[in-house]
């Protein structure tokens, strides 16, 4: 097991870690905002266990990256993605983002998904096509809503880190629910390890980029999971309509299943990815 770092061209250290056999299949996981590559803990040990090589880097401005001014927006986080991605010469990787990292996804196949690199992919509560109302998206969540994901990021991050996941991001705010506090206070533990003007300018990169293009233009299998008591990317206007824009896509509903899905049931959902990537 190793986790090291690599430099990008405008010298922005990305931190990740690459555990496995270098020769076994790679799956490359994408996290969430304003979260880290330990979202995704549950998935990485299941995955090994599985005799797969798994990867999982903090996006630039998160986790253990740099804590970046500039480069916040998706074109670029695909770039960064493609330099580790050439940087470890990882061929037939499967890729998995969940929500903002299902945008980064869609991006990066996109634009650098040729030659081999990706076999498949995979888009969990992800933010495509895109989330803001406009137009052309009339279902999409209006611009207040994401203001005041700006405004709480100003005024106390530390606070507003801690009201996301005990309340809609896992579910813990619906009758009944038992919450969680080790994940909550890990979620927290995230979020404050990466930088706050990263993390304001990520709210625009996940909200307001779109996606459709990039969706179009995936040729490869792409398996779409969305919980549909998601509060945090609603389904209807997320992966209800990204399965429409992929050529070779398969959706996946599941039900009363919150946002963070992949932290409160890995046990639904572990053996679904492992089926689709061996499929």
């Amino acid at each position: 097991m190793s986790d090291s770092t690599i430099t990008t061209s405008d010298n922005t250290v990305i931190y990740y870690k690459d555990w496995g056999p270098k020769s076994a299949q790679p799956i490359v996981f994408h996290h969430g905002w304003p979260l880290s590559a330990d979202d995704w803990d549950g998935q990485m040990l299941y995955f090994l266990e599985q005799g797969f090589r798994v990867i999982a880097h903090d996006r630039r401005g998160h986790g253990r990256s740099s804590q970046t001014e500039t480069g916040n927006e998706m074109d670029t986080y695909a770039a960064d993605v493609a330099a580790l991605t050439t940087h470890l010469d990882l061929k037939g990787a499967v890729h998995i983002g969940h929500s903002t990292g299902g945008g980064e996804v869609a991006r990066y196949v996109a634009r650098y998904g040729q030659s081999g690199r990706v076999a498949k992919a995979v888009l969990i509560g992800a933010v495509p096509p895109i989330m803001l109302k406009t137009e052309a998206n009339p279902g999409g969540l209006p611009i207040e809503v994401f203001d005041g994901f700006r405004a709480a990021v100003a005024a106390n991050r530390a606070q507003f880190y801690k009201d996301v996941p005990s309340g809609p991001f896992y579910g813990f705010n619906r009758p009944g629910a038992k919450a969680l506090p080790g994940v909550i206070d890990n979620w927290w533990r995230q979020g404050m390890m990466g930088g706050t003007k990263a993390h304001y300018d990520c709210i625009k990169a996940f909200s307001e980029t779109d996606f459709t293009a990039d969706l179009e233009k995936i040729e490869q299998p792409v398996l779409v999971m969305h919980g549909d008591d998601d509060q945090i990317v609603p389904i209807a206007d997320s992966a209800l309509l990204a399965i429409k824009r992929l050529k070779a896509g398969t959706l996946k509903v599941y039900p009363g299943l919150p946002h963070g899905l992949c932290t409160t049931h890995p046990q639904v959902v572990n053996p679904d990815l492992l089926a689709f990537i061996k499929a």
